[in-house]
């Protein structure tokens, strides 16, 4: 186990106030609130944004960059776009002196009540015996989205589609989570009587890992139309996302209130 190592003195943080501190060459951000001492990794776990340099009100330090909320106290992830919770380390006051001691995992306690609900796991069903002389399953035709289907093609339809791409982390689609700023629909240069569809997303970060996946997912949910001869993503990152672009289905989703 890891061993206190001292950080600052006990007067060089006014209470409320907050710091950053190396403890054993890693960066660890320092809170003063109400009397006690608390340290996390200074480390959004959404995309790595220095927590430090964030606002602190009373036991939430905000991310500078997106805006995700996290308890000073224990590292639980309070708003998205964070769903991880960053580590918490142990801290002591002693001869003048705050002390810091490295946690090798983020804890598990914290306030329930503040904490994102757990991302639902999903079974795939069994597979099912193919009987003689039965086609196999990729060999059938593929099902126009069911949301859209019958459908003219419009930019509503597309969004209707596009409710089926859902964001692997945070399990709620990228319409509900704001991320399509704006889809353009023409007539195809290459193939007589289909459309070229042009879909503007963003990410929640610019180094969002989701990204590639919720690209090809996007062209994947809308060139299953029979109409559509390709489906082109643009991603844009100005004006940059925040969790205010989301729907209240997101945040009802997500436990945000």
């Amino acid at each position: 186990m890891a061993e206190f190592t001292r950080v600052c003195d006990v007067g060089e943080v006014p209470d409320p106030g907050k710091t950053l501190v190396d403890v054993d060459g890693e960066m660890v951000a320092l809170f003063h609130v109400d009397g006690a001492w608390h340290a996390i990794d200074d480390v959004c776990t959404h995309d790595g944004g220095p927590l430090a340099d964030g606002e602190l009100r009373n036991h939430t330090i905000s991310c500078p960059r997106h805006g995700a909320k996290f308890d000073v106290r224990t590292g639980a992830a309070l708003t998205m776009p964070a769903v991880r919770p960053t580590r918490a380390h142990e801290t002591k006051v002693e001869d003048g002196g705050v002390w810091v001691r490295l946690r090798s995992a983020p804890g598990t306690d914290g306030p329930a009540a503040h904490a994102l609900p757990a991302a639902p796991t999903t079974s795939l069903p069994a597979a099912q015996p193919t009987l003689p002389g039965a086609q196999p399953a990729a060999d059938a035709p593929t099902a126009e989205p069911g949301a859209a289907a019958g459908q003219p093609l419009c930019e509503d339809a597309v969004r209707e589609i596009l409710k089926e791409v859902k964001d692997p982390e945070l399990f709620v689609n990228i319409v509900d989570l704001g991320l399509i700023y704006g889809v353009t629909i023409g007539e195809s240069a290459d193939v007589p009587g289909k459309r070229h569809v042009s879909v503007d997303m963003t990410m929640t970060s610019p180094a969002c890992p989701a990204g590639p996946q919720l690209i090809a997912d996007t062209k994947r949910a809308i060139g299953q139309r029979t109409d559509v001869a390709a489906v082109e993503v643009r991603i844009v990152m100005d004006p940059p996302w925040s969790p205010d672009r989301m729907t209240d289905a997101a945040r009802d989703q997500l436990g945000i209130f």
